[in-house]
């Protein structure tokens, strides 16, 4: 656990690295160009029809791509050159905004386009987003990487803070077309600094996965890791209900408090302002609440965002609401992102907060679309009071499901000795079963069977699609454990993504072992 005291000496150390640090600064321009889009675009559906399901459809449209490409993404993220793969999907954002500048300039924008617009910009986000974050541990060395994670989020906000407050402004003064211009500007200096930056050619160990089976072993993974799945339940309930202010916003700015473009950028600047204050206050926070308590703090910080904009409906008042859901969201989204990547391992980084990534953004766009509908029944007051009382009650339920500590050595043991081979093994050939054979006391039986059942975890996580046990008819003591992996080379895989936090459950595991030398390991290939 982080102190308060070494925080200060290690938020800011990976800065010392020149490419995080030029990256870090072109994506902080790249996000305040972004943000500026997304000003313009939930404004100007507001002109473009006064229907809060057509408003909050602009934020779906944004959202929904994470949800459906995420996994795809973080599989492309593992496997392809993951500085060219962030150039190209640049250029295609770069071209949604150059669109929609055109179209608002000639007069030609409406709502379809810009939902359809906005829907491409989102595919490029979803394809973005989990390859933007798997680079850091590239960037920074393994000391440096949550404060390059915790770096990664300030300037998030940093952007949001700016952003909005600019893009308002240039919305009031210049109209949508100069704004939209700025958002391609900023795109080419984040290209230029993926240019600029030599990424080292990974090293080639004759075992790069497909595409499908690079994706089923992502699967694999997330459907094996319950830490994984502690992370994702918390996320998911949090953010479905925390999206109501998001997706009514625009409409909370316009109708109850009688704001212009200008205001709703400046409430937008707050939620950043905020999130910054949030992001220095975080580590304080962290050393006396621990990740519950702060996910439990986010969630009732934004219920009174919403009780307070509906009870409260001034100007200045709502923008101190802002700060505060800056800081809500930025403890809440930093604690469970920063959860996520202490217990990924290096190999499915990209993947691991692909299904991350795909159940925030799910949440997110299926509550923006869920509370829109509300408010089209309900009214904006009523629907943000629903999702306040809601957030509260989930909130105070959700939090006896403890998020995992992320403290696991998940650094590669490399300790499972290499197959005996009679001669070479094609690495497509498969499947491959993989046995081995313990001799266990009648009276340890329990304890190990507890220990390998833990253990089965990380064998199906690592690679194996079944897994299970078996004891010798004629001579109980012989136990078996085998499991099924669908390629010899998958096998090899598996031997270098093996941790040492596997490692220890392994060791554990072999210690009721009386049977003389090691556990004995057998090969057998599918003829």
């Amino acid at each position: 656990m982080t102190t308060a005291n070494a925080a200060p000496a290690s938020s800011f150390a990976p800065l010392r690295h020149v490419s995080f640090a030029v990256l870090w600064v072109a994506t902080v321009l790249g996000n305040v160009g972004s943000f500026m889009r997304d000003v313009a675009s939930s404004w100007l559906v507001t002109d473009l029809s006064a229907s809060p399901t057509a408003v909050a459809l602009i934020q779906t449209a944004a959202t929904l791509p994470v949800f459906l490409l995420a996994i795809p993404a973080g599989v492309l993220s593992d496997i392809l050159d993951r500085r060219r793969f962030l150039i190209f999907v640049q250029l295609v954002l770069a071209g949604v905004s150059a669109s929609l500048m055109v179209l608002s300039h000639t007069g030609a924008l409406t709502v379809e386009w810009l939902i359809a617009l906005t829907f491409i910009g989102g595919i490029g986000g979803a394809l973005m987003a989990p390859t933007w974050q798997a680079i850091v541990p590239e960037l920074v060395p393994r000391a440096d990487l949550k404060g390059a994670v915790a770096l990664n989020s300030l300037g998030i906000n940093i952007a949001r803070a700016i952003g909005p407050a600019l893009g308002g402004l240039l919305l009031a003064s210049f109209g949508a077309g100069i704004t939209y211009g700025a958002d391609v500007a900023s795109y080419v200096l984040v290209i230029g600094a993926l240019l600029w930056w030599k990424r080292p050619a990974p090293a080639d160990t004759g075992l790069s996965e497909d595409f499908l089976g690079a994706f089923r072993a992502g699967l694999r993974y997330a459907r094996a890791s319950t830490d994984l799945h502690r992370v994702m339940l918390r996320s998911a309930v949090f953010f479905l209900f925390a999206s109501a202010v998001w997706a009514l916003l625009p409409l909370v700015a316009r109708q109850l408090l009688g704001g212009t473009a200008g205001y709703y950028g400046v409430l937008l600047g707050a939620v950043g302002a905020g999130a910054i204050a949030g992001a220095l206050l975080l580590p304080r926070l962290r050393q006396r609440m621990g990740p519950d308590g702060l996910v439990l703090l986010a969630s009732l910080l934004a219920a009174v965002v919403m009780l307070g904009l509906v009870l409260v409906r001034h100007q200045g008042l709502a923008v101190a609401f802002m700060l505060l859901l800056g800081l809500g969201w930025i403890v809440a989204l930093t604690t469970l992102n920063g959860v996520a990547q202490s217990i990924l391992p290096n190999w499915v980084r990209g993947r691991g907060l692909a299904v991350y990534l795909t159940v925030f953004n799910g949440a997110m766009a299926a509550g923006s679309l869920g509370w829109g509908l509300v408010a089209q029944l309900l009214g904006v007051p009523a629907t943000l009071l629903v999702g306040a009382v809601g957030l509260v009650i989930v909130a105070l339920l959700f939090h006896r499901v403890r998020l995992p500590s992320g403290e696991a050595d998940l650094q590669p043991s490399n300790h499972w000795p290499e197959p005996l081979l009679a001669e070479p093994v094609a690495h497509d050939r498969g499947p491959v079963m993989i046995q081995v054979e313990y001799r266990i006391r009648k009276a340890d039986r329990p304890a190990f069977l507890a220990a390998l059942r833990r253990l089965s975890i990380e064998r199906r996580r690592d690679g194996a699609y079944a897994w299970g046990i078996t004891e010798h008819s004629a001579d109980p003591e012989r136990v078996m454990e085998w499991f099924l992996v669908e390629s010899w080379a998958e096998h090899l895989r598996q031997h270098q993504r093996v941790s040492q936090a596997d490692a220890d459950l392994q060791a554990e595991a072999v210690r009721y072992h009386v049977g003389p030398g090691r556990p004995e390991v057998h090969h057998f290939l599918a003829l």
